[in-house]
C-alpha cells in the first residue's frame, strides 16, 4: 500500500493448531481447511488484503503447515517486478532452539521481516476467519488517531464473551479503556447492555510501537507472549489502543445482508453453521460479489455435471462433481460424486468424497477422500453415528480426511 501513501506491511498469523476444529486439522493448519466448496480458510484475510492495495505480506505459519504452504505458495503469486510478495514463512527458531511461544513470539521471532521492510505501518490479521473487509478504512482511522495500536471490534452478544477477547471502550468510542480475554461476566456497552465488542483478532500497528512492545513483552517471563492476551492488555494500560468498529467499514459490492458479516469458524458448530449461511437465496454472506472477490485457484476441472436424474437444490456445487442423486441445502467441494438414489442433505463434504448409491448423508461435514459405501447411512441413527463419529455439541457429525465409513 504505497502509491504516495503510508507503507504497510501485511502480517497474517496462520500458526494455531486449531484443535477445536478437529478432525479437519488433524492433518493440516486450521487456516488451510477447505471452506465453501472451492477457497481455504486463509483465502478471506489475502483477498482483504489485496484488494485494499497491501500487496506484500508474510503468513506465519507452524503446525502442520505444508497444505497451507503449498497453497500459498502455488495460489498467491503477485508481481515480482513491483517487489509484491505473499510469502509462507515457517517457524525457524532465530532466537533459539525453540518454537513460537505465542502469536507475540511469532512475530519477534520474525522481525527481520519487519526491519527488511520499514514499513510505516503493520497490519497483523488472524488467518482463520470468513468476512469482508477493506483494510485501508482501518488503516485511516489508525493514522488519523495517532495511537500505536487500532484493534478492530465487532459487537456480540454478552453471552458469548468468554470465547473472545473482549474490548472496553472509552467515552470517545474509540480510545480502549480495558481488554479483557474471554471473560466470563464483562460489563456490556453503554448503548447496549447485552452487547460486547469482541476482537476480531485484527491489529494496525505503528512500526515502532509494535517493536518496542514486543521487545518488552520478551523480558516478561509471566507473559502469554500473545497479541491479544500480551500486546494490546500493555498498550491499552500505557493509553496507546483504539478501537475499530467493524461496523463502520463497507466495501463495494456488498448488500444490506452481508454488510458486516464475520465469523469465528473456529468449532465445527461454527464451521457447519456459516456454510450454511452461503446456501440461502439471500445469503448472509455473499460469494458472488465481483467487486470484492475471494480469490483462490482449485485447479483444471471439468464443469460439475448431473445425470441419471440427480439433481440439487439450494446449494453450492463446485467445479469437477458428478451429481447422480439427490442434493439439498449442501456445499460440495470440486471432485464430489454422488451415486444414484443417494441423499445428501445439509452437509459439507471436501474434495473427492465419494457417496455411494443409496447412501444417506445428513447433517455432516466429510474431509477429503471419504467414500461412503452403498447403503450406508450417516446422520440417521444418532446412536451409532457417536459411536463411530465426531459429533459436535449441536449435533453435526465431522469424519475426518479418508476416514473409513462402514457399509
Amino acid at each position: 500500500m504505497r502509491r504516495g501513501g503510508p507503507s504497510v506491511l501485511g502480517i497474517v498469523l496462520a500458526g494455531g493448531e486449531g484443535k477445536r476444529l478437529m478432525p479437519l486439522t488433524a492433518d493440516r493448519a486450521k487456516p488451510a481447511v477447505t471452506f465453501g466448496g472451492t477457497y481455504r480458510l486463509v483465502d478471506f484475510v489475502l483477498s482483504n488484503l489485496v484488494n485494499a492495495d497491501i500487496l506484500r505480506i508474510c503468513v506465519l505459519t507452524q503446525y502442520k503447515s505444508h497444505s497451507l504452504d503449498r497453497h500459498v505458495t502455488t495460489t498467491w503469486r503477485m508481481s515480482s517486478l513491483l517487489g509484491n510478495y505473499v510469502t509462507p514463512v515457517p517457524a525457524q527458531q532465530r532466537l533459539g532452539p525453540r518454537w513460537y511461544l505465542g502469536s507475540a513470539d511469532a512475530i519477534l521471532q520474525s522481525l527481520n521481516l519487519v526491519h527488511d521492510e520499514q514499513p510505516d505501518y503493520i497490519a497483523v490479521f488472524g488467518a482463520d476467519h470468513v468476512y469482508r473487509m477493506d483494510p485501508r478504512q482501518m488503516i485511516a482511522q489508525h493514522i488519523e488517531g495517532g495511537a500505536g495500536v487500532t484493534v478492530a471490534g465487532i459487537r456480540v452478544p454478552r453471552a458469548e464473551s468468554s470465547a473472545f477477547g473482549v474490548i472496553t471502550p472509552g467515552r470517545d468510542g474509540r480510545s480502549v479503556e480495558g481488554f479483557l480475554e474471554k471473560p466470563a461476566d464483562p460489563p456490556g456497552l453503554p448503548d447496549a447492555p447485552d452487547c460486547v465488542f469482541a476482537s476480531m483478532g485484527n491489529y494496525v500497528f505503528t512500526t515502532k510501537a509494535l517493536v518496542e512492545a514486543l521487545h518488552r513483552d520478551a523480558e516478561d517471563e509471566d507473559s502469554v507472549h500473545d497479541m491479544g492476551g500480551s500486546i494490546l492488555p500493555m498498550l491499552t494500560e500505557r493509553g496507546d489502543a483504539q478501537v475499530y468498529d467493524f461496523s463502520e467499514n463497507h466495501v463495494p459490492g456488498e448488500t444490506s445482508r452481508d454488510q458486516g458479516y464475520w465469523r469465528d469458524v473456529g468449532t465445527l458448530d461454527a464451521y457447519y453453521d456459516a456454510h450454511m449461511d452461503l446456501i440461502a437465496e439471500r445469503p448472509a454472506f455473499n460469494l458472488y460479489n465481483r467487486q470484492w472477490p475471494i480469490y483462490t485457484h482449485s485447479g483444471q476441472l471439468s464443469p460439475a455435471r448431473f445425470n441419471a436424474g440427480g439433481n440439487a437444490s439450494e446449494s453450492i456445487i463446485s467445479p469437477g462433481c458428478l451429481i447422480r442423486g439427490q442434493v439439498t441445502r449442501s456445499v460440495l467441494s470440486p471432485g464430489v460424486v454422488v451415486d444414484p438414489d443417494a441423499v445428501v442433505q445439509g452437509s459439507v463434504l471436501h474434495d473427492n468424497v465419494h457417496v455411494g448409491r443409496g447412501a444417506v448423508v445428513r447433517g455432516a461435514i466429510l474431509d477429503k477422500n471419504v467414500e461412503v459405501p452403498p447403503g450406508a447411512t450417516i446422520g440417521v441413527n444418532p446412536e451409532r453415528d457417536a459411536e463411530l463419529y465426531t459429533v459436535s455439541e449441536n449435533g453435526v457429525i465431522a469424519l475426518g480426511k479418508g476416514q473409513r465409513v462402514p457399509g
